[in-house]
């Protein structure tokens, strides 16, 4: 696909060709909309059985920040490896750096997070983006990050 064409929404099979996650990290679960060499648009379905939850805290359940940040990074890979069309070529994605982080509202079981991330930058094999996660329309959280496309260490 070309830059800036739009693609269909994406299964977990189509995210799973994309991403190298597995469970219990796979932080999104179906992609509602991608604008190659834009936007993306993905869903994490919040369940009482993540891992997380058995700690983070038992008897309040919360979703952990950094895990929200995650999430919209995983957004933020499939739309940098669908955009330059590296699905299957082993490359991954890195963080290089947090931004701007924001918590807002707290993430609980049986929420749909709604991940939204755009590039703001592209250079080369480094990208800036800027994430929104948000719960029914209210913002739960809000970063700016930079990642690099590289070849997986040896």
């Amino acid at each position: 696909m070309s830059e800036g064409s739009e693609a269909s929404a994406y299964d977990i099979h189509k995210i799973l060709k994309a991403l190298p996650h597995r469970y219990p990290l796979l932080l999104v679960d179906r992609v509602k909309s991608i604008e190659l060499g834009e936007r993306i648009h993905a869903i994490k379905a919040v369940t009482m059985n993540e891992e997380f939850f058995q700690g983070h805290f038992p008897g309040a359940p919360i979703m952990p920040g950094v895990l929200q940040i995650e999430a919209m990074a995983q957004a933020a890979a499939i739309l940098g490896i669908e955009t330059l069309e590296l699905a299957g070529t082993g490359k991954l994605v890195f963080f290089m750096g947090i931004d701007n982080a924001k918590f807002r509202s707290p993430v609980t079981p049986g929420c749909l997070l709604d991940l939204e991330v755009e590039f703001v930058q592209k250079r080369s094999r480094v990208y800036k983006f800027k994430g929104r996660a948000s719960v029914e329309g209210k913002t739960t959280s809000e970063c700016e990050f930079t990642a690099m496309i590289a070849d997986p260490p040896a």
